[in-house]
């Protein structure tokens, strides 16, 4: 990522710093006393500030969940006296076109015929590291059924663990049938 922040330099002339104030007691009287506060500053080199740019590599790990922060500590906007604030990237998970993340877990949907849905299917998709997965079916599979595949969600974060793989199932009905199909689905289903 390009960054550019303010970068304190030094400037000609000097300025006054380290301002406290001091509190101090004065005596008014025989055993009376006044509480007073005086603001003590320093004389300092004069400081300026200068726009300078820089790439800062952001570590995204894997398993990192949506909100969570990486910080570069005092990395933040400097101030004259004081310490600079951090540097804060806060991850957003971009949409994906198959898969949606919930928790460590991921979902998607994959659309069969009425014929695979009766009989069974061989079927693979290719996971987020292009590794295939076997999500095929030996008997029957009822429109929007949700079938789990444990281990092949997202990692998480710090460990080898993985959440699960939910596949909901669409079955794509025909459009209409013939007379003689309708006639041979009742003969076999009926």
């Amino acid at each position: 990522v390009w960054r550019e922040k303010n970068i304190l330099k030094p400037a000609p002339g000097k300025r006054r710093c380290n301002c406290r104030n001091e509190v101090y007691h004065k005596q008014i009287g025989p055993g009376m006393f006044q509480q007073m506060t005086e603001q003590v500053c320093e004389q300092c080199q004069n400081v300026k500030y200068e726009r300078e740019g820089y790439f800062v590599t952001v570590d995204i790990e894997k398993g990192m969940q949506d909100g969570q922060e990486v910080v570069f500590y005092e990395d933040g906007e400097p101030i004259i006296d004081g310490e600079p604030g951090d540097l804060k990237f806060r991850i957003r998970t971009a949409p994906h076109d198959r898969f949606r993340r919930e928790g460590n877990d991921l979902h998607t949907t994959v659309t069969i015929t009425l014929v695979q849905a009766l009989v069974g299917f061989d079927k693979t998709i290719k996971h987020l590291d292009d590794h295939l997965v076997e999500i095929g079916s030996k008997g029957i599979t009822k429109p929007k059924e949700v079938r789990k595949f444990k281990g092949e969600g997202m990692p998480l974060h710090f460990s080898n663990k993985k959440g699960d793989l939910f596949v909901t199932y669409e079955v794509l009905f025909p459009t209409s049938l013939a007379e003689d199909q309708k006639a041979k689905i009742k003969s076999i289903l009926g």
